[in-house]
């Protein structure tokens, strides 16, 4: 009966990032979400209550697919900013991979609010207070490392965002595309090294 109840409750989930990503919150109905997991409407309020809290949960998961691979790196002490780059570069092409339309997704409802953010994930502790930063700061003095996180996470997430634009004027095909992320994995932290000499 557990394993049951499981299923249905990954089966709405699944359901409901489908729906959210296409149509966003405001444009979702929970009957959309319902016909796309295949039960009935009773059902989806049974398990999840309304589409506020199944969002919530929803929006929660997705925020800590794309900050939970930051979070450790940027923190860990051990690291070298080097090593820290590479890593952060391999994982987040990884999960994007995996992933493609949570960046659109998730920043398309940040910027409905942008403070559920800052409430949700603590992003002031996890990423501006890091170890991350402080590397940064000592490295290169003359820099605000908010700059060099910017466009260290925009080279990442740019080109899945870009992925339609990419293949449609480009004509560059899955196999390419995939060999181009896969390539980027050692070009993004090479590009960022050379920034901080």
């Amino acid at each position: 009966m557990e394993d049951k109840s499981i299923s249905t409750e990954e089966k709405i989930k699944a359901a409901a990032r489908t729906i959210f990503t296409k149509k966003g919150y405001a444009a979702t109905k929970t009957r959309d979400i319902a016909e796309e997991a295949g039960m009935n409407l009773a059902l989806l309020n049974y398990y999840f209550r309304s589409k506020e809290k199944l969002f919530e949960i929803i929006m929660a998961e997705n925020l800590k697919k794309l900050f939970g691979i930051l979070a450790p790196i940027l923190n860990d002490q051990h690291k070298t900013l080097d090593e820290k780059l590479s890593m952060i570069a391999t994982n987040y092409i990884d999960m994007l991979f995996v992933n493609p339309d949570l960046p659109l997704f998730v920043l398309s409802e940040l910027r409905q609010n942008p403070g559920w953010l800052r409430e949700t994930l603590h992003v002031d502790n996890v990423v501006i207070a890091s170890h991350f930063m402080v590397q940064l700061r000592e490295k290169k003095k003359d820099i605000n490392p908010i700059h060099f996180l910017i466009s260290f996470l925009g080279m990442l997430i740019f080109p899945f965002a870009a992925r339609p634009i990419l293949q449609g004027t480009a004509a560059i095909t899955d196999d390419q595309y995939n060999q181009l992320m896969e390539e980027r994995k050692k070009l993004i932290p090479m590009w960022m090294k050379c920034m901080l000499e």
